[in-house]
């Protein structure tokens, strides 16, 4: 089996997904940030753009928890 093909199973995984859930949880921080400062200089283009990215974000952590639980119901996380 090569890199690539084991690579591409990893995504599939649950600890692939797991994983992926963590890196989107990550970008939260970033859209925090960013509506932190868009408020402090009244800009409000960059807040929108944070709003949506924020959605963005939001909706990927709720494609890959659906995904999750398409593994059944035998991981110990999901209860």
């Amino acid at each position: 089996m090569s890199a690539l093909s084991k690579a591409k199973g990893f995504k599939k995984s649950k600890s692939g997904l797991y994983v992926s859930m963590a890196t989107s949880a990550f970008g939260v921080i970033g859209v925090v940030k960013q509506i932190k400062k868009a408020r402090t200089e009244n800009d409000t283009l960059r807040l929108i753009d944070a709003v949506v990215t924020g959605a963005a974000v939001v909706t990927n952590l709720a494609i890959l928890y659906r995904e999750l639980k398409s593994f059944g119901d035998d991981d110990v996380l999901l209860g």
